[in-house]
């Protein structure tokens, strides 16, 4: 590499719109401001670790789909997992990450992860619905990550065009729903929903949102052996499981060695008078029938406790109530669609769905909530 392109690369990171010299940086706590926030110290701490070698990591689930728990990763699979990302991106030294994930958490870190190691610069802001209110209008970025929430907000907020400059932009944490991924097919840059958690330190195989092919299956990143248990769940073996065999709660469809259809959560599943229903099918159906009303309403399908039944299936949407004929309009389309033990039997309305402090979804807390 020459001096000149040597110069290029990032000797510091920008963090809230302050500039943190990575050797100060390595040295943090000293040489630190005294009025960082707590999240801002958190993030430091995590960059002082790595940049000084540390080789063992704990990471902490988001208790989206269970109890919250504390995973202990090695420097390898972290490495394993941004070089595998890196590579598939063609991601090199000096592009721009724009980081505005929560860096308490695995899809956080490993962008921290990938910029260091393929020596990126570094621009991270704390979460928020539109990360772009945060850096100057005239940041260009390569490649960054959202939940579904901020590249909602960010489309609505005009930033198209900004988000076409970049290379590839990664979408996870939660699922997609059918408006948002209407919404996505307006962009040019390729859009990938990603499938992973923490014990596989962030993705292990992407999906295409748009462009000329997207499709509605998840392609394996090179190297990730996966296969299926007894009960069609996905299982996942590769140098960022150690090599040990993590059997995952995701029902699928595995069409090939590499490729496979989600189908769902095994404990998803609705058992309502003895009759078994997966959620995410109805929720894929109220998902259509909420677009064709014209209701951008967020919602999702659970179990409630019923007497006669065990579980009834009911919809939680977000916002106030629907009129009266606008929820006889969308009980009426479920009708027609779903089967006679699949129709949500009650629409409940809650004000603000919950969410964990990673930004998914937390339908065990909305529904506690939910009147």
């Amino acid at each position: 590499m020459s001096a000149s392109e040597s110069a290029l690369l990032p000797d510091s990171l920008l963090l809230n719109g302050r500039e943190f010299r990575y050797l100060d940086v390595q040295q943090y706590p000293a040489n630190s401001p005294t009025d960082l926030n707590g999240y801002e110290a958190r993030v430091l701490d995590f960059c002082r670790q790595w940049l000084n070698g540390a080789q063992e990591f704990t990471l902490h689930t988001s208790g989206s789909t269970g109890t919250p728990q504390s995973v202990t990763m090695t420097r390898q699979q972290l490495e394993a997992s941004a070089r595998r990302t890196g590579d598939y991106f063609d991601l090199g030294p000096g592009e721009r990450m724009l980081v505005c994930l929560n860096c308490e958490y695995v899809g956080g870190i490993m962008m921290l992860v990938r910029a260091f190691e393929r020596r990126m610069h570094l621009t991270i802001v704390e979460p928020q619905a539109d990360p772009f209110a945060l850096v100057p209008a005239e940041a260009d970025f390569d490649f960054t990550s959202f939940v579904p929430l901020q590249l909602r907000a960010i489309l609505a907020a005009g930033h198209a065009p900004r988000l076409n400059r970049m290379k590839a932009i990664l979408v996870g944490g939660a699922a997609v729903e059918k408006g948002l991924e209407r919404d996505i097919q307006q962009l040019t840059v390729p859009v990938y929903l990603t499938y992973g958690m923490t014990e596989t330190a962030s993705h292990i195989a992407l999906r295409r949102l748009n462009g000329p092919n997207p499709t509605p299956t998840y392609r394996v990143l090179p190297g990730i052996e996966v296969g299926q248990d007894e009960r069609g769940c996905l299982t996942i073996q590769a140098d960022v499981t150690r090599n040990e065999l993590i059997t995952t709660n995701d029902r699928v469809n595995l069409l090939d060695a590499h490729t496979f259809e989600w189908l769902g959560r095994a404990d998803f599943v609705i058992n309502s008078g003895g009759v078994k229903v997966q959620a995410e099918k109805v929720e894929q159906v109220l998902e259509m029938a909420l677009m064709e009303l014209g209701l951008t309403t967020r919602a999702f399908v659970a179990g409630r406790a019923d007497e006669r039944l065990g579980e009834q299936v009911s919809a939680f949407l977000e916002g106030p109530a629907l009129p009266a004929a606008q929820q006889q309009q969308l009980q009426a389309l479920l009708g027609q669609r779903l089967g006679k033990y699949e129709i949500p039997r009650e629409l409940v309305f809650v004000p603000q769905f919950s969410t964990t402090a990673s930004g998914k979804l937390d339908r065990r807390a909305t529904i506690q909530s939910a009147p």
